[in-house]
């Protein structure tokens, strides 16, 4: 249980059995001394986010998420197949909404990290910069290169990327997967 002045940022806790992270935390004092917390947390599953205020006295029940590391093996339809890190026969699946926007960066054997709250799966964490081959990229517009022009490109799960005008179809390029934004070519073609 962590208590009413142990709340902070960062914290992971469960409000009607959904685990929640605490994403802003401030400490307020009401008159007479008596502090409040007002708390914005996330929720884990959905996504949602909940105002919350804790009064003095109060707890509430830390969550308990494990990490399992897995390996992404293939996608069928709207379903992702995955299976624990070194061991194949393992599998288990997952739906595009338990996957959401991570689908855009899931290829076969990329190695992810899954979350688990109370055996079940409640986030898919990828690394932060991931390389991807291009295969398809319009030529360069030639004209003004004093300003660093962009272009649409598509990497090889489907994605849409917009890259520097000197990438070509079939160059490595890495990706931050948080911003989506392309950060340098690993290898040119």
């Amino acid at each position: 249980m962590i208590k009413h002045n142990e709340i902070k940022k960062g914290k992971l806790v469960v409000i009607k059995n959904d685990p929640y992270e605490i994403v802003k935390c401030s400490h307020v004092v009401k008159g007479r001394g008596k502090s409040v917390v007002q708390a914005q947390l996330k929720n884990m599953k959905t996504g949602g986010i909940l105002q919350k205020t804790f009064h003095p006295g109060e707890s509430i029940e830390e969550a308990e998420i494990e990490r399992a590391n897995n390996v992404f093996a293939y996608r069928k339809k709207d379903e992702y197949v995955f299976h624990e890190e070194g061991n194949p026969s393992k599998r288990f699946s997952l739906s595009k909404e338990q996957v959401k926007e991570k689908a855009d960066y899931l290829k076969e054997k990329a190695d992810t990290t899954t979350l688990l709250f109370k055996g079940e799966v409640i986030e898919i964490l990828l690394p932060v910069k991931m390389s991807f081959e291009v295969i398809e990229a319009p030529p360069g517009v030639k004209g003004n290169r004093a300003e660093g022009g962009t272009k649409v490109a598509v990497i090889e799960t489907g994605k849409n990327i917009d890259v520097p005008l000197f990438i070509n179809q079939g160059d490595i390029i890495e990706i931050n997967t948080e911003t989506g934004e392309y950060t340098k070519r690993v290898s040119s073609s």
